[in-house]
């Protein structure tokens, strides 16, 4: 599925289109983007012909010096049946050459006002974001304390009411039912709701209510990272629970390994609570303020102050 084509820049960051209309449905299929300058000096061999080709003052300054002939045979290698899109910054002039070999070729070639390095920036960040590897989750994914917390669990177990409850506590939903997860760099994960759900929370029995329309705009957000994931499951008897927090399991979501924690659901107790109080100690860990670790270290000083005086 074609996540990003060459319309997409044009509408996102205003460009003008110069030349070679026909090509504006080309896929992008990298974030990488190209200057080739060495490639005006007549070395083509490891050409990236699939990404945006992006020409500043440098590459048109140096393109000015050729001759004729050069400069035709290089915008011809240039526009391959492959490029998406060559953009000239700081509105230079677009070379006569360019123009015919993309016009034959059906190559866009796009103007903008940006800065060169500018543009790379801001062309790079949009598509890594875009392109980025994707997976949906069935989950609730909540911000607590500015730690991004998704709830997950079968259905029934009651992940939409304990973010309810998480909501009315003053903490901003983001999703119910399906997050939407792309990972945007090594390990971070980002997660938001699909359009069609945006803001709405289902409570059986009850229905879909608007979460931003009930409780205002500072009870949802649009998307957050993901930093925490809490597993609720009913209450097993024959199960061992970690009663110390000494142990941290993880969940692999495409290829992040994130904090996993798994509560165990009964009468009695509030989730709502035990889900915010678990946000604030993983902040914490992260401060480097360990309670569990703590405990055990006293632990072990009074068991060795106790061998010392029985010797």
């Amino acid at each position: 599925m074609v996540k990003v084509r060459t319309k997409d820049i044009i509408e996102k960051f205003k460009l003008e289109l110069v030349s070679g209309e026909e090509g504006i449905d080309r896929p992008i299929s990298t974030s990488d983007i190209s200057r080739p300058g060495i490639e005006m000096a007549g070395y083509f061999t490891y050409y990236p012909a699939e990404r945006v080709q992006l020409l500043g003052k440098t590459e048109l300054s140096f393109f000015e010096q050729l001759d004729d002939e050069q400069k035709k045979i290089r915008m011809e290698k240039m526009c391959t049946d492959i490029t998406p899109a060559i953009i000239v910054s700081r509105e230079m002039n677009v070379p006569k050459e360019l123009i015919e070999a993309s016009e034959r070729e059906s190559v866009p070639v796009l103007r903008s006002s940006f800065k060169t390095t500018r543009l790379s920036s801001h062309l790079t960040n949009f598509l890594e974001s875009r392109l980025a590897p994707s997976t949906a989750l069935h989950g609730v994914l909540v911000d607590i304390y500015g730690i991004g917390v998704l709830i997950m669990g079968k259905s029934g177990v009651g992940k939409s009411e304990t973010a309810l409850e998480l909501v009315k506590r003053g903490h901003r939903l983001v999703a119910d039912d399906c997050v939407e997860i792309r990972q945007e760099d090594q390990d971070t994960l980002v997660g938001n709701a699909p359009g069609l759900i945006e803001h709405l929370l289902e409570i059986r029995g009850l229905g879909i209510i608007n979460v931003m329309t009930l409780f205002g705009a500072g009870s949802v957000r649009s998307y957050k990272r993901i930093s925490l994931v809490i597993q609720l499951e009913t209450w097993d008897q024959n199960k061992h629970y970690d009663r110390l927090g000494l142990e941290e399991d993880k969940m692999k979501i495409i290829d992040t390994d994130v904090t996993k924690i798994t509560l165990p659901v009964r009468p009695g107790r509030n989730l709502a609570v035990i889900i915010e109080v678990a946000a604030m100690n993983f902040r914490l860990k992260r401060m480097g303020i360990n309670a569990a670790e703590q405990f055990s270290n006293r632990l072990t000083d009074v068991i060795e102050d106790g061998d010392r005086e029985d010797m």
